[in-house]
């Protein structure tokens, strides 16, 4: 089963819809708050991966329009709406797990909500790749679906659309930092609902190499 392409053509399908619900994230407000307040550098270079239609883009920049931000998704129909919804940001393709293939470093790296389709392996290799692509002092802030991991699996949206999720634990996540030599500055939990009438809770990490 290829979970990334399943979620890449569920996304490009529902691109749309899904700027239609998750423009507003007002409720991570405060941890991307802090992630911007911990760029100590003027103009700094972010890059944004798994960006959506530049929702978090968009909150990013009203709070600190010195951000140079260069996002990036693996469905071509978020670009397009990224683009759109933040003319003055650059967007591409491209998938998470290459961003340590870019040849470049960052004075921030941010992923929201890209790790619940990246496998526990694919996730651990993320945070050294990212670990690497960050510049001295610079920061790394992701947020996931948190819960054990071993409940991973198919979840269906409310239009009943299969769609593999990855869930993923605290404790290996931060060990993983700590030995590609980042200092966590921060870890949040929120509860959101879930399509299924429930709650899942995300995890909300930052921390600076």
């Amino acid at each position: 089963m290829d979970t990334t392409k399943m979620a890449v053509e569920l996304f490009n399908l529902r691109a749309g819809d899904y700027q239609d619900k998750y423009m507003n994230v007002d409720l991570y407000a405060d941890s991307l708050d802090l992630f911007c307040s911990s760029i100590e550098k003027q103009d700094p270079n972010v890059l944004e991966l798994a960006c959506g239609p530049g929702n978090v883009t968009a909150y990013l920049l009203n709070r600190r329009p010195d951000l140079q931000i260069l996002g990036t998704d693996l469905a071509p129909n978020m670009i397009e709406l990224a683009r759109q919804n933040n003319p003055t940001a650059t967007f591409q393709v491209l998938d998470v797990r290459d961003v340590g293939r870019q040849g470049q470093q960052y004075d921030a790296i941010l992923c929201g909500f890209g790790l619940p389709y990246l496998s526990r392996e694919d996730a651990l290799q993320w945070i050294t790749d990212a670990a690497r692509a960050l510049l001295p002092g610079g920061v790394l802030y992701f947020s996931t679906m948190e819960d054990d991991y071993s409940k991973s699996g198919i979840q269906y949206s409310s239009k009943g659309e299969p769609l593999y999720m990855f869930f993923h634990q605290a404790d290996y996540l931060t060990a993983a930092l700590r030995e590609n030599g980042l200092t966590l500055i921060d870890l949040q939990r929120k509860q959101y609902p879930a399509p299924n009438g429930g709650t899942t809770t995300d995890l909300l990490v930052l921390a600076r190499k």
